[in-house]
């Protein structure tokens, strides 16, 4: 009889983004710092003339309907907000275009969704189903939503200032609404 492995318990180990968070570098320092580890503390000097590292193309390809993805803008307002707050340089460029393609692409799903409907036509059956942008949109909505809690980390776990104000992910109804105008 084979013997088992104290290692995993045979589940695959330690999923990402399992156990507790870690907490502000202020909020350690506010609390009299109770582990007692030394803390370190980023000091961000006001930098001058940083420049943002420049956006893919495909961030602002062309799609098919003839539209531009507006995965290019969300990038430059994340970028701007993260160096306005001094993590700009912590926050891979990578996170940043993974973050705003997602957003992207699902603002493009709810505008399907509003544009076409909720349901669609079954291509054998033809009875009603579902939309299909629904559940596409659901998809990039939680792959966003699990870019911009890594953005966020990042953010809690250098960041001396406060940044609790607005960010570029709070006002989503602002950019469900950005390019039609309203």
């Amino acid at each position: 009889m084979p013997t088992k492995s104290n290692n995993t318990g045979g589940r695959g180990g330690k999923r990402p983004g399992a156990g507790r968070k870690k907490k502000a570098v202020t909020e350690k320092a506010l609390n009299g710092n109770p582990g007692g580890r030394k803390l370190t503390v980023l000091d961000i000097p006001d930098v001058e003339g940083a420049a943002m590292p420049k956006p893919k193309d495909i961030l602002s390809a062309k799609q098919r309907d003839g539209t531009e993805l507006r995965a290019k803008e969300l990038y430059e307002e994340t970028w701007q907000w993260l160096n306005n707050i001094g993590c700009a340089s912590y926050v891979s460029t990578q996170t940043i275009e993974r973050y705003a393609m997602c957003v992207a692409r699902w603002l493009q799903c709810e505008e399907m969704t509003n544009e076409l409907g909720f349901l669609s036509k079954h291509p054998t059956t033809g009875k009603p189903i579902a939309s299909p942008f629904i559940n596409i949109g659901i998809n990039y909505m939680n792959q966003a939503a699990r870019q911009w809690d890594a953005i966020m980390q990042i953010v809690k776990e250098n960041c001396t200032v406060d940044f609790s104000g607005a960010n570029p992910n709070d006002d989503l109804e602002r950019l469900l609404h950005q390019r039609k105008g309203f």
